[in-house]
C-alpha cells in the first residue's frame, strides 16, 4: 500500500473548480464525486489538500467515508455509521458547543475567521457602531496602543513568566500566528532558509485556524504558550550553542503544529468508540500522527518549501513526524529510559546529528507538559482548562451510555487531585532528568514553580475539604494519581510501541 504525496498546483488567479477537493487538514475528499460508488478517474490525482490516493487504497477508502466535517455540517451530510455508536459522525469542532447550548449555526464558521483577522480595537468599534454606542477615542490610537503593549512582550518572548493569554488578547487571539512569524524572523530562518512571507504567512494562518477554539485546552493558545517555551529550552546554553539553524526551524515548527487539528478527546476514547482515526493509523499514536500528518498537509498545500531540493523537503517532514509522534504520553517511559540512560552514561555528544534530534523531542516533551512549571496564576488557568476537557469527555461518555474514562468524572474527580497526581507521576521525573541534562536557573525556576504549584493545590485541596473528610481526600488524590499512571499505561498497551511506527526521519541514538 502506496501513500502517495503530491504538491498541488492551484492557480491563484482561476477560479477553483468544483471537483477540487475540499481541504481538512491533512485529509481530502472529492466533494462532486458518490461516497461509496467509484470515483471518477478524471478526479483520482485531482485535490487540494497534501495526499493524493489511488483508488485501490484502502488508507483512501477510509478518507472517503468520512468526507469532510466541515462540509459536512453545512449541508447535513453524515457517511454511513461503521458501528452502533450514534455519536461516530459527530462533528468534532463543534462537539462541546453542542453539549453547552445545543446546535450551532453552520454559517457562523465563516464569519468567526473573518473577525479573527480583524485587530482587537477594529472589532470592537465595529461592534459599537452596531450597537449605536460613540466612539470615545481614535481608533487609530487604540490599534497603535494594543500593538506597541504586543510588540513590548514580544521583546521579552524569552522570559518564562511569559503570560500568553494576555499576549493572547492583545493579539486578538492571533497569539500562534504572531508568536511564530517573530521567532522565525528573530532567528533569521525566513531569510537563511529563503522562504516566501505570503506563504509562510498563509501557512501560518491556515495552522492557526486548524486548532480548534472550542476545545478548553488544544487550542491555538496552547500551541503558542508550547512555542514560547520550546523557545525558552532552545536559548539554553547546552543548546544554542550546538544546535543549527535547521534544528531551530525544525523545533519551532514542530511547537507550533503539535496538536494540530485536536479533536479534544483523547486517543483511548477514538479507539474505543471505533473512530476512523484510530482505523486509519492501527490504534498507534493515533492523535500525533493525525497532527504531524495535518501539518504535512497544510506544508504541501502551501508550498512553503516548495523551493527546496524534495529529498530536503521530504526530509523535514519526516523530521518533523519524529518530534510529534515523540509527545504520545504513552511513551513518556519509553523516552525518559533511553534519556535518563544517556545522563547516567554521559554519552551525550550534541555534535552528533541523532543526538541532537533526540534532545530536541526530549525538549518539545518537556515544552507540551510545562504548565505545572509555570507561574501559579497561568498554571492554574491551565490545570482548569485541561481538566475541563476531560470532564467533556467524560460527559459525552455518559451521556452515550460509555464507560466513563479515568480522570474524566467531574463527579469523582477535582482539578486539583488530578494536578498533584500528574505532577508527581509524569512532570516531576521528566523535569528532573531535564535539569541534570541542562542545570541552568531557568531549569530550578522550573522545578522551583513546580514544588510551589504542587504545594498550592494541596493546600486548596485541604481548604476544601472539611476535617472528617481530609482522610477520604487524601485517598481520592491517590486514586487519581495512579489513574495517571494508569492511563499513560493503557494507552501504550492499546496503542503499541513498535518502532516501524516510528517515522523513517527519527534519530535513534
Amino acid at each position: 500500500m502506496e501513500v502517495c504525496y503530491q504538491l498541488p498546483v492551484l492557480p491563484l488567479d482561476r477560479p477553483v473548480p468544483k471537483h477540487v477537493l475540499s481541504r481538512r487538514g491533512a485529509i481530502s475528499f472529492s466533494s462532486s464525486s458518490s461516497l461509496f460508488g467509484a470515483p471518477d478517474p478524471r478526479q483520482l490525482s485531482q485535490r487540494r489538500g497534501a495526499i493524493s490516493y489511488d483508488s485501490s487504497d484502502q488508507t483512501a477508502l477510509y478518507i472517503r467515508m468520512l468526507g469532510d466535517v466541515r462540509v459536512r455540517s453545512q449541508v447535513g451530510f453524515e457517511p454511513e455509521r461503521r458501528s452502533s455508536h450514534p455519536y461516530l459522525c459527530i462533528d468534532f469542532r463543534t462537539l462541546h458547543t453542542r453539549l453547552r447550548c445545543g446546535s450551532t449555526s453552520a454559517s457562523s464558521g465563516p464569519e468567526t475567521r473573518v473577525h479573527r483577522l480583524l485587530s482587537f480595537q477594529r472589532y470592537l468599534h465595529s461592534s459599537r457602531l452596531l450597537r449605536g454606542v460613540p466612539q470615545q477615542i481614535p481608533l487609530h490610537i487604540l490599534d497603535e496602543d494594543y500593538t506597541g503593549q504586543a510588540r513590548c512582550m514580544l521583546e521579552k518572548v524569552g522570559n518564562w513568566n511569559f503570560d500568553i493569554f494576555r499576549f493572547d488578547r492583545l493579539t486578538n487571539g492571533n497569539s500562534l500566528i504572531t508568536l511564530t512569524s517573530h521567532l522565525l524572523n528573530q532567528y533569521g530562518l525566513v531569510e537563511l532558509f529563503q522562504l516566501d512571507m505570503v506563504k509562510l504567512w498563509r501557512f501560518l494562518v491556515m495552522v492557526q485556524e486548524d486548532y480548534h477554539s472550542n476545545n478548553p485546552y488544544h487550542n491555538a493558545v496552547h500551541a503558542a504558550d508550547v512555542t514560547q517555551a520550546m523557545y525558552c529550552y532552545l536559548r539554553e546554553p547546552m543548546l544554542a550553542k550546538s544546535l543549527t539553524s535547521y534544528d531551530i526551524l525544525l523545533g519551532l515548527l514542530a511547537a507550533a503544529t503539535h496538536d494540530l487539528d485536536h479533536p479534544g478527546v483523547n486517543q483511548p476514547f477514538l479507539i474505543k468508540t471505533d473512530h476512523y482515526l484510530a482505523t486509519l493509523y492501527r490504534n498507534t499514536s493515533v492523535l500525533e500522527n493525525h497532527h504531524w500528518k495535518s501539518a504535512v498537509g497544510l506544508l504541501r498545500e502551501t508550498g512553503l518549501f516548495s523551493h527546496l531540493p524534495a529529498e530536503d523537503s521530504l526530509n523535514m517532514e519526516r523530521d518533523l513526524g519524529s518530534l510529534i509522534l515523540a509527545t504520545d504520553i504513552s511513551r513518556q517511559n519509553e523516552y525518559l529510559s533511553r534519556f535518563r540512560m544517556h545522563l547516567d552514561q554521559n554519552n551525550l555528544c550534541l555534535s552528533n546529528a541523532s543526538h541532537r534530534h533526540f534532545i530536541l523531542q526530549m525538549a518539545l516533551k518537556c515544552a507540551d507538559i510545562c504548565n505545572p512549571c509555570r507561574p501559579w496564576e497561568q498554571s492554574k488557568q491551565w490545570s482548569e482548562k485541561v481538566t475541563e476537557e476531560f470532564f467533556q469527555q467524560g460527559d459525552i461518555e455518559k451521556k452515550h451510555k460509555l464507560e466513563v474514562s479515568p480522570l474524566c468524572d467531574r463527579e469523582t474527580n477535582t482539578v486539583g487531585n488530578i494536578q498533584i497526581g500528574f505532577m508527581t507521576y509524569v512532570a516531576e521525573p521528566l523535569f528532573a532528568e531535564w535539569a541534570r541534562f541542562s542545570d541552568t536557573r531557568l531549569s530550578q525556576t522550573m522545578l522551583g514553580h513546580m514544588g510551589l504549584n504542587k504545594a498550592s493545590w494541596g493546600g486548596l485541596q485541604q481548604e476544601q475539604t472539611p476535617i472528617s473528610e481530609e482522610a477520604e481526600a487524601s485517598a481520592d488524590t491517590e486514586d487519581a494519581a495512579t489513574a495517571v499512571q494508569r492511563d499513560a499505561n493503557t494507552a501504550a498497551v492499546a496503542g503499541g510501541t513498535s518502532s516501524k511506527e516510528i517515522p523513517q526521519g527519527s534519530r535513534e541514538s
